[in-house]
Parts: structure tokens; C-alpha cells; sequence
């Protein structure tokens, strides 16, 4: 997008342990590593070997007759299919067998044996690919929290969301588009819950999302070995500029007790953030018995309150000059 300003998402060559947590990790923004061991996948990974290895495990895949998928509005559906299957179907660009269009488009994002319960793991649903993966040592074995496969037809583009546990997306094959907005730029993202509604980020309405130009736009290409590290918090959006097969892992960085024990996900708002937002809610609703002039003006000294007591000093300073 034209009007936003473009940031180029810093690289780092031969990242060890070491460079990661004194040099990358700190900075709290993301950044492509390159040289990291990531095992005989980047080899192996072929579409043929994928499909035997993952055999006829049954897998829950979203499925969507245009490249742009949806979340908010779900401009998709859910299908299941065998592992196999369904890697042939998302390499291909047109298909002999089809649910919706001979054109559609394919994503995966792996789940656990239990979705409701439990967090996708490699080494359980995946057992047979998991040794040809090295989870990268930038975290304490004890901080896991998941490691999903996730597996995009070419030219599948996802919704801009944020995560709350930062993670690394290691590029395993294909090309792969990351486009990222830094947390402090979520006034401009119009968000709904963890996602932002403007879905056409390289074209956006101006006219329903005129402050989306306002965002700064950090954008990479992660090619084939490449890790990208997303800190929590920062919105991303990813295109597959090829039939592409990614691991996303997920690890806790607050203390235990931050995390919704129920969230198998790891998108839940941390405890004492949700805690806060209801309290918001509340207080929004005891105004609701004001006159609007009234509302309008203790609304405006609540924001003025919370960002003088929560923000960043730096960001604080841009929403006031603003």
C-alpha cells in the first residue's frame, strides 16, 4: 500500500541461542533469522513424501473459493480430508475433485488430539515428521506451549490478527509474504476482538478505514529456511506466494499463571488484560446513564486517564499530539 509507510523487517545471518536472546529477543520486534538448523525437513519436504508420511490421518482444514480468507465474516468452510489428500489438493491450482469450486483454495492450521483441550503438538499428531524438524533453542523447554502445522494453497492470504505468546513461523518450503503492524499501531487496524477488520491490507477502503494509512507497515519474504520471530502483541498477515509448508511455534513467555489454562489455542488475552477490558465494559455501561454530553466528556477523561497511567511514553506523546 502506497500511503503507508513501509518498514523493511530487519534480517539476522547465522542466528545461534546466544545472538537470538542478547541481540533479537530485547528488542521486542519482529526479525528474519537466517541460518538456523531447522533439521532434514528442508530436504525431505516434498509434496510425495508429505502425503506418505502424514498418511491417512484426518485433518480439519479450512476450504474457500476466493485467496483472501475471512475469519470475521467466514468466507470459508470447514472440511476434513486425509493428511495425504489434502497436501496433493493444496499443491494443485485446479482440482479434478473439489468441495466448492474446481479453483479453491486450502489452509491448514493443525490442531490437537482434543481442539477444545488441548494445543497442536508435531511430535503427537505428526509423529512420522516430527524428527525431521528442529524446534529452534531461543526458549526454555518448560515455556513450550505448541508447534502447528500450517500449509497454504498458493496465493492463500490470511486475516491480520495478533497472538498473545510470542513465536517463531519457520518457512519449511515455498515462498511466503509477512506483512506486520507494531501493537502501538492497533488504533488504526480497527479491530474486532484479536482481528482487524480491513481484509484487503495491499488495497484497503479508505473511504469505511481512513486511519489505516496511518499504520506502519513492516513487510518481508521469508523464503525456504527462513524463521521469522512475531513478539506477541504484533498483528501479522501472511501470503503464500507459493504452495507453502510452515511450523508455527508457540511458546509462554509471562509467568504460567498469565495464560487461560482452558485457551488450547494460545489467542486468549492474558488473565489480568481480559479482567481489565471487562472492567472497561462496566464503566462504559454506568455512563450509559448520562446525558450524551455528559457521556461524551467523562469518556474523553477516561481515555486521558489510561493513557497517561498504561502507555508507553513515547506512544502516549503521538496520541496526545495527535
Amino acid at each position: 500500500m502506497e500511503n503507508q509507510e513501509k518498514v523493511d523487517v530487519p534480517v539476522f545471518s547465522a542466528v545461534d541461542q546466544e545472538l537470538f536472546k542478547k541481540e533479537i529477543y530485547p528488542l521486542r520486534k519482529p526479525a528474519v533469522l537466517k541460518g538456523v538448523p531447522l533439521g532434514p525437513c528442508l530436504e525431505k519436504w516434498t509434496v510425495d513424501y508429505l502425503a506418505v508420511k502424514g498418511g491417512q490421518r484426518e485433518v480439519k482444514i479450512h476450504v474457500s473459493c476466493v485467496p483472501q480468507m475471512d475469519f470475521l465474516h467466514k468466507n470459508f468452510v470447514y472440511r476434513t480430508l486425509p493428511f495425504g489428500e489434502f497436501v496433493h489438493r493444496a499443491a494443485a491450482t485446479e482440482h479434478q475433485e473439489f468441495f466448492i469450486s474446481k479453483d479453491e483454495h486450502y489452509y491448514l492450521r493443525s490442531l490437537g488430539e482434543d481442539a477444545r483441550k488441548e494445543p497442536a503438538d508435531l511430535k503427537k499428531q505428526f509423529p512420522e515428521l516430527a524428527n525431521d524438524f528442529h524446534i529452534p533453542p531461543f526458549f526454555e523447554p518448560k515455556q513450550f506451549f505448541s508447534s502447528v502445522f500450517r500449509i497454504s494453497s498458493p496465493g492463500l492470504q490470511l486475516w491480520t490478527h495478533y497472538d498473545v505468546m510470542d513465536n517463531v513461523l519457520a518457512q519449511v518450503t515455498g515462498r511466503k509474504r509477512v506483512v506486520l503492524y507494531s501493537p502501538q499501531d492497533a488504533l488504526h487496524l480497527y479491530l474486532s476482538g484479536d482481528k482487524s477488520e480491513v481484509l484487503d491490507i495491499d488495497s484497503p477502503d479508505l473511504e469505511q478505514y481512513p486511519d489505516f494509512v496511518k499504520a506502519h507497515r513492516y513487510e518481508c519474504v521469508l523464503e525456504p529456511g527462513d524463521l521469522l520471530f512475531i513478539p506477541a502483541l504484533w498483528f501479522h498477515n501472511t501470503l503464500a506466494l507459493q504452495f507453502g509448508v510452515g511450523i508455527n511455534v508457540f511458546w509462554r513467555h509471562l509467568p504460567l499463571e498469565s495464560y487461560d489454562k482452558k485457551d488450547p489455542y494460545g489467542n486468549k488475552d492474558p488473565l489480568a488484560a481480559l479482567r481489565a477490558l471487562q472492567a472497561v465494559d462496566r464503566a462504559l455501561a454506568m455512563l450509559d446513564g448520562l446525558p450524551d454530553d455528559y457521556r461524551d466528556f467523562y469518556a474523553r477523561r477516561m481515555v486521558l486517564r489510561i493513557q497517561s497511567r498504561a502507555y508507553a511514553s513515547q506512544h502516549a506523546e503521538t496520541v496526545q499530539g495527535n
